[in-house]
């Protein structure tokens, strides 16, 4: 065949698939047969999306909560005077569990002797001064080894201990709300108890005297007694040991001064000790109470 005539004849395409240098199957393209020079394939690329990833920047997001405020309460010029004593009446008010369960045993211990004794007149007429002195004594010390308790577990303890107003005045305050919530309604059930147990009346009105006088010293005596066992493991019993020796002598002139009216002997001397013993525990009490206090929060 002559040259012309392959040069005349139409190129077939060329459709075989080839390896290109990068190792990628290309397909070829028909090429000109006129032309010199050596045969390049044509590789046809297919052009792929490309897909930008932009880089996004996260702004922090605020949330912006609507707060609704609430009006606050300012304390009164009263109750900020008053302080512990305003407080301790009001939550007394709204729990009442606390000043009512020493009554509840006082009017139950009451309410046993007459029927372990016997209904004899005479016999409850002469054991009446003790057992209602005895039964006063044991109802307030219910409720004094929680007399500080409580300030301790909420933090108001190391509040009274830093705070401007002293300590002792304090301390004052917290024995006073103690005695009107656990001793006065006792002073006022008393003379009900002493007719109950057949006291005369005038026997009934030495009765309530001694318990005016000597429920403000049993408050004092337990008010320290809660100091010193502030924080230990057994507490309430370390009270009642510490409290109990210590109101011996109130409880003793208190009935006697109960029996001295019954004889018909005048009750004036009896009463002055007991309000003797209630000026020198009111002097003494507080300002060791508070002493019992720093040393326990140390």
């Amino acid at each position: 065949m002559s040259t012309s005539e392959a040069m005349g004849r139409a190129p077939k395409p060329f459709d075989e698939l080839r390896a290109n240098g990068d190792g990628q199957a290309v397909r070829a393209e028909p090429f000109d047969g006129a032309q010199d020079g050596p045969v390049e394939a044509r590789a046809s690329v297919r052009a792929e999306p490309v897909v930008a990833r932009a880089s996004v920047r996260a702004e922090p997001v605020v949330a912006r909560a609507s707060v609704r405020a609430e009006p606050v309460e300012a304390p009164s010029r009263h109750d900020a005077r008053l302080g512990v004593l305003a407080r301790d009446l009001r939550v007394a008010a709204r729990q009442r569990v606390g000043w009512l369960l020493p009554l509840a045993f006082f009017l139950a211990a009451l309410s046993l002797f007459p029927l372990g004794l016997g209904a004899e007149p005479a016999l409850l007429r002469r054991v009446a001064p003790g057992v209602v002195w005895a039964c006063a004594l044991l109802s307030m010390l219910l409720a004094l080894h929680a007399m500080f308790s409580s300030d301790l577990a909420d933090g108001s303890l190391e509040q009274m201990l830093i705070g401007q107003r002293p300590l002792v005045r304090l301390v004052a305050e917290r024995v006073l709300a103690q005695w009107l919530l656990g001793g006065a309604p006792l002073v006022l059930l008393s003379p009900l108890a002493g007719l109950a147990f057949g006291l005369p009346a005038d026997a009934a009105g030495v009765l309530a005297a001694s318990l005016l006088l000597g429920t403000p010293v049993m408050a004092l005596l337990g008010a320290l007694g809660a100091a010193l066992s502030l924080g230990l493991r057994h507490g309430s019993a370390l009270v009642y040991l510490l409290v109990l020796p210590l109101a011996m002598p109130t409880l003793v002139f208190g009935s006697g001064a109960v029996l001295a009216a019954l004889n018909g002997e005048p009750a004036q001397a009896a009463l002055s000790l007991q309000g003797a013993l209630l000026i020198l525990t009111a002097l003494g009490a507080p300002p060791l109470t508070a002493a019992a206090l720093r040393i326990a929060m140390e």
